[in-house]
């Protein structure tokens, strides 16, 4: 690579959604001429997971890959050239265009973790007749996928009610008495969670409203040890909210306005990918 003063992979723009066209090119600057069969390009979505189990006291890993998109291309040279002259490529600045158009279909949403990730990227191999190929590779962003929060089935209200009694030395307490209502159960990130919430104290202590939404992935490898499905689930907190006291014979009305702003984080993704399943948990309670 002493001759290759650069080589680089640059993209239009570094996020897409499905169905776009990803552009780019591929810039090799060279301080010498030198000869060069062949550049070829790989579009790639890969989703893999892996982790460590114990069988019969040992660790073995299990692990396992799911393709989205494995498309190629050639940007230099000829698929059939085996005999005849290499062509020589001059010193100097060269940029090689790219253009891939992204299925339609809808694309898993780039995700890393440890036990998983779902990853992009263009893959560039550079066949050099005298030295090993020289490769680069250049990740991106895949937004999605497409979910439409304003139809009907995610516009509906979704309620619950929650009568609780505490216990001491086998007496009951006054209750505690919990009703909340989401406004819809479909949200885009920076946005406001549209929730109220209830709350009668008959209890002889103060209690606060805690909201808390969990972010939950379940991961599943079918083909792991002797044919064992593997399964993990992690779950992390993403948003958490601590209301004030509420004193003993008290009730209280809540509304969270825009206090409840969504941070940045993946879609909720179920039924497009095999290897993980990402969904959100909305609790709340006293």
């Amino acid at each position: 690579m002493d001759y290759i003063r650069e080589f680089d992979i640059r993209l239009d723009k570094e996020m897409f959604y499905a169905g776009e066209i990803l552009e780019g090119h591929v810039v090799l600057d060279t301080i010498e001429n030198f000869k060069l069969k062949t550049m070829r390009i790989v579009l790639r979505g890969k989703a893999h997971a892996e982790w460590q189990i114990l069988v019969s006291g040992d660790r073995s890993a299990v692990k396992d890959d799911q393709y989205f998109i494995d498309n190629r291309s050639l940007i230099f040279g000829k698929a059939d050239r085996h005999d005849g002259p290499v062509p020589i490529l001059p010193r100097g600045i060269h940029h090689f265009p790219f253009r891939f158009q992204l299925p339609q279909s809808s694309l898993p949403c780039s995700f890393e973790s440890k036990p998983g990730y779902v990853r992009y990227y263009i893959k560039v191999t550079l066949d050099i007749p005298y030295a090993s190929p020289p490769q680069g590779m250049k990740y991106f962003t895949i937004i999605g996928p497409h979910i439409d929060c304003m139809d009907d089935q995610y516009l509906k209200p979704i309620g619950a009610l929650e009568k609780r009694s505490k216990c001491c030395m086998c007496c009951k307490s006054n209750r505690i008495v919990l009703q909340c209502q989401l406004e819809r159960t479909a949200y885009v990130c920076g946005e406001a969670l549209r929730l109220k919430a209830n709350i009668k104290n008959q209890n002889n202590k103060e209690i606060r409203l805690k909201i808390r939404l969990f972010q939950n992935v379940h991961y599943s490898i079918e083909r792991g040890i002797l044919g064992v499905q593997n399964q993990k689930d992690v779950q992390h907190l993403v948003l958490e909210y601590i209301g004030e006291p509420i004193q003993t014979g008290c009730e209280s009305q809540w509304d969270s306005a825009d206090g409840l702003i969504l941070p940045v984080m993946p879609p909720t993704l179920i039924g497009i990918c095999r290897l993980l399943q990402i969904y959100y948990v909305l609790k709340v309670l006293t």
